[in-house]
């Protein structure tokens, strides 16, 4: 490691620290467009990005339903299942200098979602009629792979589950 980015990582370490548990800031799935249009393209065609409208006006206002259907609900910009939901709050690690750190994205706040954090939602005893399979469905909302293709990066290995 450079002793430049060491320093760096310091320094971000402390700030982190002297915050205590405090949460990142949700900037809404816009702010993630200009650096991944790729991405953003694939979440706006899926379900997550209109996962509100596939509730009634009685269910949007229950908490019961918003837990998984809105999560980050703090105003309209957040009103589905956007690119924070599953990644973290994305106010210490959308800086464009720290996206090109995959290590310094992850330690500020940058989450690499698991099947683990999908079955928060998509549980057995959630209204869905069908059994969720992790597998067939991170297929399905890959957003990831054309980017990188793009890029010439290697293929995730999430993809390959």
């Amino acid at each position: 490691m450079t002793s430049r980015r060491s320093t760096r990582l310091c320094l971000v370490f402390a700030a982190l620290c002297s915050m205590g548990a405090a949460a990142a800031d949700f900037l809404g799935s816009e702010s993630c467009k200009g650096c991944h249009p790729d991405a953003y393209t694939a979440w706006r065609a899926s379900k997550h990005a209109r996962s509100m409208e596939s509730l009634t006006a009685e269910q949007q206002r229950e908490a019961r339903c918003t837990t998984c259907h809105a999560p980050n609900l703090t105003d309209q910009a957040m009103a589905n299942i956007g690119c924070e939901t599953c990644h973290g709050g994305g106010q210490y690690y959308a800086p464009a200098y720290v996206m090109k750190d995959p290590e310094l994205a992850r330690l500020v706040g940058l989450v690499d979602p698991s099947e683990k954090s999908c079955r928060s939602c998509h549980e057995p005893s959630s209204p869905s009629l069908r059994p969720f399979q992790f597998a067939e469905k991170l297929k399905a909302m890959d957003h990831w792979s054309a980017e990188r293709q793009k890029r010439g990066a290697t293929p995730s290995p999430r993809a390959e589950r």
